[in-house]
């Protein structure tokens, strides 16, 4: 039987890192690679076969909402003689400033694809993961506490945090682990895509490879979660005794983003 690595998001930033990190390893025979971006997904297959045996399989598809998860479930169910080896839930996005200063209807499609897919992608790939099969779910390190200025988002965090811990323990009498990635910033596209274009780059943003590192590493020993860098993890400890209005009130003050 086949065993399969699945990575969404993967055409760039850390879902892209995943896919070369993982064909360097002997967990999947295969590694399907999911985006809607399918010149970026060629490219990245290119890249993988200079360096590994792994087979690697493009799938251009949007994910979003539940006709996306949907769209993931028919494909697995048209597949024979596999098992889900390692499932990487990594597609997402974010949105800057106000609540009031966004747009509605990006709010809602980010909810749709940060909750409602991966919700739907981790149920439908559960019929095909056997005992020591993996979840990974890319939360936040904004999972921890309401900010202001990033409302929407962080909360989608904290529902992402939230069920995979709860997965987690359901989970465990089947032998499978699940384990919520929390990076804070790291060098990806995501400033661009959450400001539209303003800041180009995740500012302080750190390195995407180790954080993908130290997810995998992690995850292969069976932790519920993933903060790569000391200062991340001391701000989820600190995150404890802070009353979390304050912090949202605090960050909406004084850390405002452009957007």
């Amino acid at each position: 039987m086949k065993k399969i690595g699945i990575i969404t998001g993967a055409s760039s930033g850390m879902g892209a890192e995943f896919a070369r990190q993982l064909a360097r390893t002997n967990l999947c025979q295969q590694i399907w690679i999911i985006a809607r971006r399918e010149d970026k997904l060629q490219a990245l297959k290119d890249e993988i076969k200079a360096f590994s045996q792994v087979e690697i399989i493009p799938l251009a598809m949007d994910l979003t909402g539940a006709k996306g998860a949907e769209n993931f479930r028919d494909y697995l169910s048209k597949q024979t003689d596999f098992e889900i080896k390692i499932l990487v839930n990594n597609a997402g996005f974010g949105t800057y400033g106000p609540f009031e200063e966004t747009p509605v209807e990006r709010e809602m499609q980010m909810l749709d694809l940060n909750c409602t897919s991966l919700t739907g992608i981790c149920g439908y790939a559960l019929p095909y993961m056997k005992k020591e099969s993996i979840i990974i779910n890319t939360s936040s390190l904004a999972a921890f506490m309401p900010l202001g200025n990033f409302a929407v988002y962080a909360a989608s965090k904290a529902y992402v945090l939230s069920f995979s811990l709860a997965l987690a323990a359901e989970l465990k009498p089947r032998g499978i682990s699940v384990t919520a990635l929390c990076p804070g910033s790291v060098s990806t596209e995501f400033a661009n895509v959450a400001s539209n274009g303003v800041r180009k780059e995740v500012k302080g943003g750190l390195s995407c490879q180790k954080t993908v590192a130290h997810c995998i590493k992690r995850a292969l020993s069976g932790r519920h979660t993933a903060l790569a860098f000391a200062k991340w993890r001391i701000t989820a400890f600190l995150s404890r005794f802070v009353g979390r209005y304050q912090v949202a009130d605090f960050t909406y003050k004084f850390n405002k983003r452009p957007h």
